[in-house]
């Protein structure tokens, strides 16, 4: 039997047991949604709440909750309960912009970083344990859109790749401040993702053709390529589940066939084989962890 862990604590924020994936689209802008259980498998679509738009980013915060935002090009936000139901829009704060990444810190909050308005930016905007989102932080770092990013270290985080492309990373402290730019290792690639998992880790995944990921140690140090498993692909989204596990979803496999299909990340990085898809296919989405 598992003890109980309190809520606040550094393993609840990188251990929640449920995931969701949400919005993205095809042709058309969608905002329904697809939860993850605790064993990894994916539900049916759930009907949308808020604006439908693809573009956007989500991550963990307060400890067992997620949150949406921004998107092409909108800075609103969604709330996700620790049940998983999504909330009608908060209005923006910060720059609108598309092709950003979140990922939480600091054991219950989130930041959203980086991303394009017709111009690239580096500009983070932090999320309160209440899921309040801050303005604009000033940019550090390259200016890129179409990045990845998640938590590591139990309280730390890290957003990589993206750009034109490039595969260079930036951490983030417990703190929420973001380091300048660290030489990238691995394939440079845009529209990847990224989760945690085994509790203190991270992974990036897949981008641009390639199916390749690469680990990152509870240092925020990443590792080369390890050659990939699944179908190569991009815009597609990730997020942990059950505690110490990951899973990346969805996405569009070129020249123009968008996808449901999942590939479940073990506690100790390794992906699994492609899981037959469920939900309408989609890409462009995101994803984050709850309960």
């Amino acid at each position: 039997m598992f003890p109980i862990i309190p809520a606040n604590s550094a393993a609840a924020a990188s251990g929640n047991s449920e995931g969701i994936f949400g919005y993205g689209g095809t042709g058309s802008n969608m905002s329904m949604t697809n939860l993850v259980s605790n064993a990894g498998v994916v539900s049916s679509d759930v009907t949308g709440v808020g604006t439908a738009r693809k573009y956007l980013a989500a991550c963990e915060y307060g400890g067992d909750k997620g949150i949406f935002g921004f998107g092409f090009l909108t800075a609103v936000t969604n709330l996700v309960s620790n049940a998983g139901v999504v909330a009608t829009d908060v209005t923006g704060v910060g720059t609108a912009r598309k092709g950003l990444a979140a990922c939480s810190y600091g054991d219950d909050k989130g930041i959203f970083g980086f991303g394009g308005n017709g111009s690239l930016t580096a500009v983070t905007n932090l999320v309160s344990n209440a899921g309040v989102v801050a303005t604009d932080v000033t940019g550090v770092g390259t200016a890129r859109q179409y990045v990845a990013a998640c938590e590591y270290g139990d309280d730390k985080g890290i957003f990589g790749y993206g750009g034109g492309p490039v595969s260079m990373t930036n951490l983030v402290s417990n703190a929420g401040v973001v380091s300048s730019d660290v030489t990238g290792v691995g394939t440079a690639r845009r529209q990847l993702a990224a989760c945690s998992y085994g509790d203190d880790k991270g992974i990036f995944g897949y981008g641009d053709t390639t199916a390749v990921t690469n680990l990152v140690s509870n240092a925020g140090v990443v590792a080369s390529d390890t050659t990939g498993v699944g179908t190569a692909r991009y815009a597609l989204a990730a997020c942990s589940y059950d505690g110490d596990k990951g899973i990346f979803g969805f996405g569009l496999n070129p020249p123009s066939e968008f996808l449901s299909i999942t590939n479940l990340v073990s506690n100790a990085g390794v992906v699994a084989t492609d899981t037959t898809g469920v939900g309408t296919v989609r890409y462009l989405l995101a994803a984050c962890s709850f309960n």
